[in-house]
């Protein structure tokens, strides 16, 4: 993670679990994440929700041939309790994911698909809730 996100790497994103289907990310509380009001800023939160739904895209689209283009074009959250500790981000996204790149690959056409990442901490409550529209494209040469 350093040398391809160095900001969620500083930041303390870790992966905690990966497979195509779903991705786990992990953040712990700390020094250098943490806002004013004794919680973890929000934007290590959204970055550690676009992490852990951008991983199972670039799975999904890791050696395509055609090569697959991916780009974020929308994003929105909702927080429901202070971050403190270790908060865990899920994707469960990952046959639509893989769903919409077979579709890119066999249309030539862009394709969008939604994800969503849950984030919990160790008393397993939800803190935080990202959606995040990805879109596919064959690069043409």
């Amino acid at each position: 993670m350093l040398s391809k996100l160095p900001s969620a790497f500083f930041a303390g994103l870790r992966v905690h679990d990966l497979t195509p289907q779903q991705s786990v990310i992990q953040v712990r509380e700390k020094w250098f994440n943490k806002n004013p009001f004794r919680s973890m800023y929000f934007a290590i939160l959204s970055m550690a929700a676009e992490v852990c739904t951008g991983a199972l895209c670039w799975g999904a689209i890791y050696k395509t041939n055609p090569a697959i283009s991916m780009l974020l074009v929308k994003m929105d959250g909702e927080f429901y309790k202070k971050a403190n500790g270790i908060i865990l981000f899920t994707c469960t996204d990952g046959n639509a994911i893989q769903d919409a790149v077979a579709t890119a690959l066999a249309t030539n056409e862009g394709v969008v698909v939604n994800c969503h990442a849950t984030g919990t901490n160790q008393a397993g409550e939800i803190v935080a809730a990202f959606n995040f529209t990805w879109s596919f494209k064959t690069r043409i040469k």
